[in-house]
């Protein structure tokens, strides 16, 4: 599909606008959390998920965040707010399990 589309706007026949981009990939990338969040929030279970990897995520996501304000981009905007709010909820909870549960 990626090959398909870099051939149709490399060869003109399709002009997709970078901003146009941005988002498509923004909707992609958020959307690609919402499976682990859900998951993670309904059942609580944080065993297999590394606590290194989501607290540096998290802050990489708040990073990229405060970029696409200052640069004033809404896709970046857009996508790093949501996935923001779905991988902070995804850490609270394993941060919750790791004090309360001994994981």
């Amino acid at each position: 599909m990626i090959v398909i589309l870099f051939l149709l706007v490399y060869k003109g026949f399709m002009q997709i606008s970078p901003e146009s981009i941005g988002y498509i990939a923004a909707v992609l990338t958020t959307s690609s959390f919402l499976p682990q969040a859900i998951l993670t929030i309904k059942t609580k279970d944080t065993e297999s998920l590394s606590l290194g990897m989501y607290s540096a995520f998290t802050l990489g996501v708040l990073l990229w965040l405060i970029y696409g304000v200052y640069l004033d981009d809404k896709a970046i905007i857009f996508a790093n707010a949501i996935t923001l709010v779905l991988s902070a909820s995804i850490l609270s909870v394993k941060i919750f399990n790791t004090i309360f549960k001994n994981e």
